[in-house]
């Protein structure tokens, strides 16, 4: 039988579009081994080296194995008489999902991050294999930067992990990998594939019906009307709360988007916590409340006592009580399998607070309040529905906040921690990694945090023309990391 793709899946490739590209993304900062100097290799020079290129290229090839979703296409039904279908890609082009890019030497911080804004706004070809990888060369002190992108169709679960995370192992020098001999898969006719569907139709009747009529609606319009049904609490959470405040955070969004990042030290979350109570996750809550808070005041936004940002947070049940839903065995990173298990919060962050420790006491509170009472927003409906069990809760994010969208929360904030160990891409190191969470319907930031060695590393992704100042957000999360840590001391 065909690997069809679920109804979430479907839906998701139904709401791509130019305004809302549906995927995900990671900027990893690998650090390269010193080479000794050596002339330059047929067709490269010494200022732009072919060498990093062919390495990632190699990397890449020996893992594709474990992530078999990435050879495969989405192939439609025709008539739409049901859901569409993966396939092998006969014509699978590593060197075109494998891309080179550079910036003028020595490239800043500031450039790297128009790069990614500009290739993020750019939506994936839905006639290939539904991801990107970038490797970005002229960054000072011997760094390159990795650039995945990644739609939300492929992070279904179904292996379980994503490129970025196979590429990394916590030993700088793996074992050498040749790469599996792969053949494709006959691509199935047009007429197999009515067959096939007439077949499930005999199986499912009920299924072929709702296919049949869908088939003859406008395709935005069905996914939405799949997002809902898939998650089945969106009319119930309506009556259950209040629609969030009105502001800058919940406009019409273009095209374009700007990205920044914010850089921090694990040791001051868990000092914070050590000291008031909670969980790291709290503090990274109360962390954001106070940048938007600061954010908001600049912008000349009325901002009193009462003011709050509703964010919609997904959490692993895992991660809730621990900070860690990572693991290093054997040396590659793996995903805890308590990570599928997941919940997802609506949390008024207390913008309109002016005291950081009260702050933060507020948000606990509302964390604790929301894990006793179990009232989580449709993330188990997810598993239970799709059999979806995301590789990393930056995906489960976007794909959550595309179904309730501004109509519940005003800002997105995903926060997924990682290992505290070094991880290497080959013999490179990474340094830094910071995530890209996309955008949904008339929402103009998302927040994403990863926590990895010691550090956690923000990523702000942003509408070009609603976020202009996103970079100033992001060096305002660093200002709320330090009143929080002065609290420690006073406290």
């Amino acid at each position: 039988m065909p690997d069809r793709l679920s109804a979430l899946d479907a839906s998701f490739l139904y709401l791509d579009d130019a305004t809302t590209p549906m995927h995900v993304g990671t900027v990893l900062l690998l650090q390269l081994p010193r080479r000794t100097s050596r002339a330059p290799r047929a067709g490269e020079t010494a200022s732009a080296p072919a060498a990093e290129y062919d390495w990632l290229v190699s990397l890449i090839e020996q893992r594709l194995a474990l992530v078999p979703r990435y050879r495969q296409k989405v192939v439609s039904v025709p008539g739409r008489l049901a859901r569409p279908v993966w396939v092998d890609d006969p014509d699978f082009d590593i060197g075109y999902h494998v891309r080179r890019s550079a910036l003028p030497r020595p490239g800043s911080e500031e450039q790297l991050n128009e790069l990614v804004a500009r290739l993020m706004s750019r939506p994936l070809d839905h006639s290939r294999p539904l991801w990107e990888i970038y490797l970005v060369e002229g960054l000072s002190r011997n760094r390159v930067a990795v650039i995945t992108k990644t739609h939300n169709a492929v992070v279904d679960g179904v292996a379980g992990v994503d490129i970025g995370q196979v590429l990394l192992r916590s030993s700088r020098r793996p074992p050498q990998e040749d790469p599996e001999l792969w053949m494709p898969e006959p691509q199935p006719s047009g007429s197999q594939l009515v067959l096939d569907a007439a077949w499930e139709a005999v199986r499912q009747p009920g299924e072929a019906v709702e296919n049949a009529r869908l088939a003859a609606l406008d395709l935005a319009a069905t996914a939405r009307k799949l997002v809902g049904a898939v998650t089945g609490v969106a009319s119930a959470l309506r009556t259950a709360v209040r629609p969030p405040p009105a502001g800058p955070l919940n406009v019409e969004i273009s095209r374009q988007r700007r990205y920044a990042v914010a850089r921090t030290s694990l040791a001051d979350y868990r000092t914070v916590r050590q000291r008031h109570g909670g969980t790291v996750n709290d503090v990274v809550l109360a962390v954001v409340a106070g940048a938007l808070r600061n954010w908001l005041l600049s912008r000349g936004e009325a901002v009193s006592a009462s003011t709050t940002v509703r964010a919609m947070v997904p959490l692993s049940v895992r991660a809730v009580a621990g900070e860690a839903s990572g693991r290093v065995t054997e040396g590659a990173w793996h995903r805890d399998p308590g990570a599928g298990q997941v919940s997802a919060y609506l949390v008024n962050l207390p913008v309109g607070e002016s005291s950081p420790l009260v702050r933060l006491h507020q948000v606990s509170h509302e964390m604790r309040a929301h894990q006793e009472s179990g009232q989580s927003v449709a993330a188990n409906a997810l598993v239970r529905l799709s059999g979806f069990a995301p590789p990393t809760l930056h995906a489960l994010g976007a794909r959550a906040a595309n179904s309730f969208s501004q109509r519940l929360f005003n800002v997105m904030v995903t926060n997924v921690p990682g290992p505290q160990v070094p991880l290497y891409a080959g013999g490179a190191r990474m340094r830094e990694m910071f995530p890209v969470v996309p955008l949904a319907k008339n929402q103009a930031l998302s927040v994403g945090v990863t926590s990895y060695d010691g550090g956690v590393y923000y990523g702000l992704n942003g509408d070009r023309d609603a976020m202009f100042d996103v970079d100033v957000l992001a060096g305002m999360i660093n200002e709320s990391v330090e009143e929080l840590v002065g609290t420690v001391g006073a406290a």
